[in-house]
């Protein structure tokens, strides 16, 4: 277990940046603690709202403060699997001889923007998603290592959904957080629109380099979990799967597949990076059921009486999580 100075330090440099973001993204806290609690998760997270919220803008502002390599893909129907990961082309010495080479594509970057995903081919998706899941990227015979730390942000618009491909279910499970980004306030609205009219923006200064985060990233792994948390996160997860004794009353009527393991795994390793942001090296049940909804709103399918009833996730989601926590409580 590391030591308080350690723990302090870790969580001054967190708070820094959360400032620094914090000069150019009015609000959006929990989507800023989010992004970050999936990039010292070594995870990624998918982002989902309407345009023109700030999805984009967080993640480059992420990127200048934490001095890490940032680059931006805009999915479309036409997007080639090459165009993310790179191809081989041919190059020519000053001998006229040829040798093939391979051109790196814009997901060698730490900070990987993939905005609207749902507007590219299943094939072009399936290329960024394995890149995702091996932090490795394969061509011909050689296989080129991602740099560490390597975060994807996927964005997609929830409303336009004519000309898009949704993605499987199975790929949604390899994201570790979905992240809905709502409107700004009535107040925040008002900072935004001071801040469009000054004369001179503030700008982001660099706070952390890739080194420090992953010193960060090393700290958040001796967060302790204690058993009876793990049985929490546990019973949250066996409450979503309907064929389980365990499972909740809405889970039997309206949802048809429950979360995978993947759900309790990232149940843990999101409440770890959470607690070490509240200055704790230890979990609290309190950090799970903070993290759950964002953890396991992508990680559950509905049936039709769920649809036919206007249920959502959230609405499912919101009710067993209150209930399984107040259950664990009471014990």
């Amino acid at each position: 277990m590391g030591n308080e100075a350690t723990l302090r330090e870790a969580v001054e440099r967190l708070n820094a940046v959360r400032r620094e973001i914090g000069k150019v993204i009015v609000g959006q806290d929990d989507v800023v603690e989010g992004v970050l609690i999936c990039l010292l998760s070594a995870g990624h997270v998918l982002l989902e709202g309407v345009p023109g919220l700030g999805k984009t803008t967080l993640l480059r502002t992420l990127a200048r403060t934490l001095q890490l390599k940032y680059s931006r893909i805009q999915f479309t129907p036409d997007l080639m699997p090459a165009d993310i990961v790179g191809s081989m082309i041919i190059e020519s010495d000053d001998r006229g001889a040829k040798a093939l080479r391979f051109q790196q594509g814009p997901i060698f970057a730490n900070l990987v923007l993939a905005d609207e995903i749902n507007r590219a081919t299943p094939k072009t998706q399936s290329a960024l998603l394995e890149a995702m899941q091996e932090r490795t990227v394969t061509s011909g015979t050689s296989t080129h290592e991602l740099d560490q730390p390597f975060l994807v942000m996927a964005t997609q618009n929830p409303i336009e959904m004519e000309g898009t491909y949704p993605l499987p279910e199975a790929q949604l499970d390899r994201f570790l957080m979905k992240i809905l980004v709502t409107y700004p306030s009535r107040s925040e609205l008002n900072r935004i629109v001071d801040r469009t009219i000054q004369p001179e923006l503030e700008t982001p200064m660099p706070v952390m380099d890739r080194q420090a985060i992953l010193d960060v990233r090393s700290v958040c792994r001796e967060v302790l979990v204690a058993p009876h948390v793990q049985d929490y996160a546990i019973h949250l997860i066996m409450s979503t799967q309907p064929e389980q004794n365990e499972a909740h009353e809405l889970a039997r009527k309206y949802i048809r597949y429950g979360s995978s393991p993947r759900g309790a795994q990232a149940l843990v390793e999101c409440g770890r990076v959470r607690a070490l942001m509240r200055g704790r090296y230890h979990l609290s049940i309190e950090d799970v059921q903070k993290v759950a909804a964002a953890v396991l709103r992508h990680r559950i399918i509905l049936n039709f009486d769920a649809h036919a009833d206007g249920q959502t996730p959230e609405t499912i989601l919101s009710v067993i999580i209150s209930e399984v926590t107040a259950q664990v409580s009471a014990a």
